[in-house]
């Protein structure tokens, strides 16, 4: 028979738990995520042209998600209060598929790992881009939020496929 990992969300009696990181050692953390928001043409223009009437899209998206990233243990529950030291959310405006691609970048020397933060970060950057977006159309997409790399901790660096 295989050992198992041991739980680190669920005790053996099956109770949730906030996991201990207390014994690991602080360690440089980063993380990279990604994401898509797929907005049609007219839409796509408007954000284009910084016509769209709540304002510029980009910039309240860009503070949105670096919000988003500083609030993330609020958000989900059994995340650590992470103390982020940076994070950095970039657009690329994609004319063939009427898009915005997200890509959030976080940081932190501590305990825990800053993945969550980052995808924190796209997930609210996109839903800001829908909301300052759905005046114009309800055919909005959020698309593929998902994690591209990761530095330090004890399970080291890892990098998508991708």
């Amino acid at each position: 028979m295989t050992d198992s990992p041991p739980l680190t969300r669920a005790d053996l009696q099956g109770s949730i738990r906030m996991t201990d990181v207390s014994d690991q050692p602080d360690s440089v953390r980063t993380a990279v995520a990604k994401g898509t928001v797929v907005i049609g043409l007219e839409a796509f223009e408007h954000v284009q042209n910084g016509t769209i009437r709540k304002g510029d899209v980009l910039s309240v998206a860009q503070i949105a998600g670096i919000m988003g990233a500083k609030q993330t243990s609020k958000l989900l529950p059994l995340c650590h209060d992470v103390q982020i030291d940076g994070v950095e959310v970039e657009f690329t405006l994609n004319a063939e598929r009427h898009a915005i691609d997200i890509r959030a970048f976080t940081k932190s020397n501590g305990l825990t790992g800053v993945e969550m933060e980052a995808l924190t970060a796209v997930s609210i950057a996109a839903l800001t881009v829908y909301d300052m977006c759905k005046s114009v159309t309800k055919e909005i997409r959020v698309n593929d939020v998902h994690l591209l790399a990761k530095t330090g901790g004890q399970s080291g660096n890892w990098k998508s496929n991708e």
